[in-house]
């Protein structure tokens, strides 16, 4: 018996399941102000890897937010970390202290964090998007990653999910295992991913439109109505490439320089500093490793401040008006709020039946 009472075309079982413990392939990502505990526990009852978004929660806010997913559910779940922060070293102590999983890493991991994680028994999981990204964090031990195309809502490039996962698998598909992300959100892009040689699917988007997410039903109506042409590339927010919907907030964005959006981005900065309790030395250091890290320039790495103090104001406080809407491409798709366990259970269910009708074709042609 599934997680979802569901049953499961035995490709549906792939390396990913038997590396992380899951019944199914499917991964919900660690969205900040999203992926809370409620979302995190509803994957992993209905089969699936839910992922705990950590960069938006001060220590020991993890701390509580870990505890509250372990009163939820006993499966496999992840936490997922900024690296550059400057007590990732203790974030990956507790994950380790209390058993948690999988360490999901939204920039590359340096090797000795890789180590350290894997020695620990914790699987790691960096989000990449490119070939090369992918070839050097195989090389420092990583188990898996998360192969996101230019369809999804982060920063990791423009190369779609069609072209970047067969050639992601091609280099490391032998090493570590692959789970595409980008325009996902049923059982034929499951199918589609697995064709390309991926172990699984990862979606947010399509997690963040569920019962079980914690951003209110009026956003989520504001997402139900975005078409596939309703979003935008925006390096407005904070610097770096990311897709949001389109809004007015957005176009007022777009047509004012980054020196016009600094003071902003200043305010944002202590906004961020008093919602993480974090020190100004803190920040400094974290600024001074994203920099390095990401190859920014310092208006950039103020302006990064954006990102999360905006996207609290629409996904927390409602406030679409001042804040902004992260998406995948693939929002224009979605019409309707399932739970978690209906979601699963109909992936699992689409997935089946077109493996099913393949196989039976290939049967009818060798008869």
């Amino acid at each position: 018996m599934t997680g979802t009472g569901a049953r499961a075309h035995p490709a549906l079982h792939t390396r990913f399941c038997e590396l992380v413990g899951v019944e199914f392939p499917i991964v919900q990502t660690g969205m900040g102000w999203v992926a809370g505990p409620r979302l995190v526990a509803a994957t992993a009852e209905a089969g699936g890897l839910g992922i705990l978004a950590s960069a938006t929660m001060t220590f020991d806010e993890l701390v509580a937010a870990i505890a509250d997913v372990r009163a939820r559910t006993d499966r496999p779940f992840g936490v997922n970390m900024r690296t550059d922060v400057a007590d990732v070293g203790d974030r990956v102590a507790l994950m380790i202290e209390q058993g948690v999983k999988v360490a999901s890493f939204a920039q590359a991991p340096m090797p000795a964090l890789v180590t350290r994680c894997r020695e620990a028994g914790l699987v790691v999981m960096p989000t990449i998007g490119a070939r090369r990204h992918a070839e050097k964090v195989a090389g420092w031990g990583v188990d898996a990653v998360i192969a996101q195309g230019g369809e999804g809502g982060g920063h990791t490039g423009t190369v779609p999910t069609s072209l970047l996962t067969p050639a992601v698998v091609d280099a490391v598909g032998e090493k570590v295992a692959v789970i595409a992300a980008g325009g996902f959100f049923d059982g034929r892009g499951l199918v589609a991913a697995l064709a390309y040689g991926a172990s699984g699917i990862a979606m947010g988007t399509r997690f963040l439109l569920t019962q079980e997410s914690r951003v209110p039903d009026e956003v989520k109506q504001v997402y139900l109505g975005t078409p596939v042409t309703g979003t935008v590339v925006s390096t407005a927010v904070d610097g770096a490439p990311q897709r949001v919907i389109r809004t007015e907030f957005i176009d007022h964005l777009e047509r004012a320089s980054w020196l016009r959006n600094l003071p902003r981005a200043i305010a944002s900065a202590h906004s961020f500093k008093r919602e993480t309790r974090s020190s100004l030395g803190a920040l400094l250091r974290e600024g001074r490793a994203m920099k390095h890290g990401n190859e920014l320039s310092w208006p950039q790495v103020v302006m990064a401040a954006n990102a999360p103090v905006m996207t609290k104001a629409a996904l927390v406080d409602g406030r679409t008006d001042v804040g902004v809407l992260p998406t995948g491409q693939v929002v224009g798709e979605i019409t309707e709020l399932p739970t978690v366990a209906e979601l699963i259970t109909r992936i699992v269910a689409e997935a089946t039946e077109v493996l099913d009708r393949f196989g039976s074709a290939a049967a009818g042609r060798t008869a």
